[in-house]
């Protein structure tokens, strides 16, 4: 017969291994939603992702492409310099948003348009995110900013 002690030891390990398992199980579902994939243009026309997947694109604003809807939808073309993606963005577009500027979206790519729920600029002169200059570097379009 196991002493009292030692059926004490095994139960306190079980639910130890059953609420570790259940925390890792309400981490992620709490994160399912929260994570969200970078793709440059050319991953994105390469390998379409479906209509459900939220991730987020990154590259260049294509120069001439601003398109002013009514109201608040902004239509425009964002580019890594292998491929260009459309996009529709109906909101406030942040201050430093320009053509020939680095951007980063979050959305949707839905019958070929990148349905953006967020759009995010660089936030000085020198700024670029990470995920868009390895993209643009892969391209061959990226320059080294000026050091001044």
């Amino acid at each position: 017969m196991k002493s009292l002690k030692k059926t004490r030891r095994i139960q306190i390990i079980a639910l130890t291994f059953v609420a570790l398992i259940i925390s890792t199980g309400l981490i992620g579902y709490a994160m399912r939603d929260g994570i969200n994939f970078f793709r440059a243009p050319s991953q994105v026309m390469a390998d379409p992702p479906s209509p459900t997947e939220v991730f987020r694109i990154g590259g260049l604003v294509e120069e001439g492409s601003i398109v002013r809807g009514q109201g608040e939808t902004v239509q425009f073309n964002v580019t890594d310099g292998g491929a260009t993606v459309p996009v529709v963005f109906t909101g406030i577009l942040p201050d430093l948003f320009a053509e020939n500027q680095g951007m980063v979206g979050t959305g949707k790519y839905i019958n070929g348009v990148f349905e953006a729920s967020e759009i995010l600029a660089k936030h000085d002169e020198t700024y670029m995110p990470k995920e868009v200059v390895d993209a643009l570097k892969a391209q061959g379009v990226y320059k080294e900013p000026n050091d001044s």
